[in-house]
């Protein structure tokens, strides 16, 4: 059974849809009209080796806020709707990924329960078009919308290569909760997620 998902999320801030493959070849197409926002997840696509497609057109006149939070809501809907049950999945996952002087490590559970940790400092307010604090804003959307709670650490001195190291852990960290395991059947002493 394919674990894909399709979503589209309008309101009067945002205009976005969201085709995911958690099975793919870490191929994308994605335009959200924040550059650096883009590469970021481009970059998650890749080393998560998710096929997403991803089209955000957001109120960028006002800020960056509502198209990265939104974008957050959707992907974590669509994560949430292709897994479906989560049954026979690994659940947890974890990365570390070095960049340079920057050292991020993500955890994440599969639980059901969203919920966020997100250590980190940055120096500049921006990396293009994109605001860092935005970085923290979107983990705790997507982890609330895809019940999915992901624990973030981040150390370093390059605010780019900061944020990059965290979406590439996250990416890793996501591929290996996801991973099949018939063994596993459903991945709690409850016997449900």
């Amino acid at each position: 059974m394919m674990r894909t998902a399709s979503v589209k999320r309008q309101t009067k801030e945002t205009d976005i849809t969201v085709d995911l493959n958690i099975d793919g070849s870490g191929t994308g197409s994605i335009t959200t009209g924040i550059g650096f926002f883009d590469h970021m997840l481009m970059s998650f696509t890749k080393h998560g080796l998710f096929d997403l497609k991803l089209k955000a057109k957001g109120d960028l006149d006002v800020d960056d806020h509502h198209t990265v939070e939104d974008v957050g809501l959707a992907l974590g809907e669509a994560f949430k709707d292709a897994l479906k049950d989560k049954s026979n999945i690994e659940r947890f996952g974890h990365a570390i990924v070095p960049m340079d002087e920057s050292l991020s490590q993500v955890a994440v559970d599969i639980s059901g329960r969203g919920y966020s940790v997100f250590n980190a400092e940055f120096k500049a307010e921006k990396i293009g078009d994109y605001s860092t604090r935005m970085t923290r804003h979107f983990i705790d959307s997507f982890a609330r919308s895809a019940g999915i709670t992901i624990n973030v650490k981040i150390e370093g001195e390059d605010d780019h290569h900061m944020v990059e190291a965290m979406f590439k852990a996250l990416a890793i960290a996501l591929y290996k909760a996801t991973a099949k395991n018939e063994k596993r059947g459903v991945p709690s002493t409850k016997g449900k997620l």
